[in-house]
């Protein structure tokens, strides 16, 4: 799939942990309690300091075994930063055209943040394959339902306070795969390095994912 199809391998994952830590070292031991309990895609944000040593680090340690992006990114700088330390996808939380064309000028693929009709249009126009919903759980599935409308066959990565309970609706709607946060990797887990807990968690969302993707109807 992913030979022919650049976001294959993200819809292959169906879920992406967007990772957020106060220390590279941190972000580094959260992708790797994911990775253990069955989620191989992460997004490591640029929000975590030294985000992109975090990122070369996890690409060292586990390889091809995990898809490994970079998220949070607002300067085209972060851009080259991340590509330089390996990331496979890049993410924005926003719509910035000019952001968008350095990001697609990597030739990886991309999903710029957008809410609106109007954003999804400009991010399409840019040459945009694919869209993060930002912030996904204040419009739901019915709000991804409607964008499909006038998007047909938009592919579109929800993110944003989306819980365990939530992915059916999502993938239901559409979902090409769905963002999952501190949901996943709650802050007071990482900081007290309760890394089995993660697992876990990682392991009930993994588990919920495949049941809510191969349901009927």
């Amino acid at each position: 799939m992913s030979s022919t199809d650049p976001y294959g391998r993200i819809r292959a994952a169906g879920l992406i942990a967007v990772i957020r830590a106060a220390r590279p070292d941190e972000a580094v031991r959260v992708a790797g309690a994911l990775l253990a309990g069955g989620i191989p895609a992460v997004e490591l944000t640029f929000s975590t300091p030294g985000a992109a040593e975090a990122l070369a680090e996890v690409r060292r340690r586990y390889g091809e075994e995990v898809l490994i992006g970079a998220g949070t990114i607002r300067e085209p700088a972060q851009v080259e930063a991340a590509v330089r330390a390996g990331a496979a996808f890049l993410v924005t939380a926003h719509l910035r055209l000019d952001l968008l064309a350095a990001m697609l000028q990597t030739g990886l693929p991309v999903a710029p943040g957008v809410f609106t009709p109007s954003e999804v249009a400009q991010a399409l126009d840019a040459g945009a394959q694919a869209v993060k919903l930002f912030p996904a759980s204040t419009g739901g599935p019915r709000h991804l339902r409607a964008l499909l409308g006038p998007f047909p066959g938009l592919r579109v990565i929800p993110t944003g306070g989306i819980g365990i309970d939530d992915l059916g609706g999502w993938f239901a709607a559409g979902a090409l795969a769905v963002g999952i946060g501190s949901e996943l990797a709650p802050r007071e887990l990482v900081s007290t390095g309760r890394w089995d807990e993660i697992t876990r968690l990682a392991e009930r969302f993994a588990a919920a994912a495949r049941a809510a993707r191969t349901a009927p109807g």
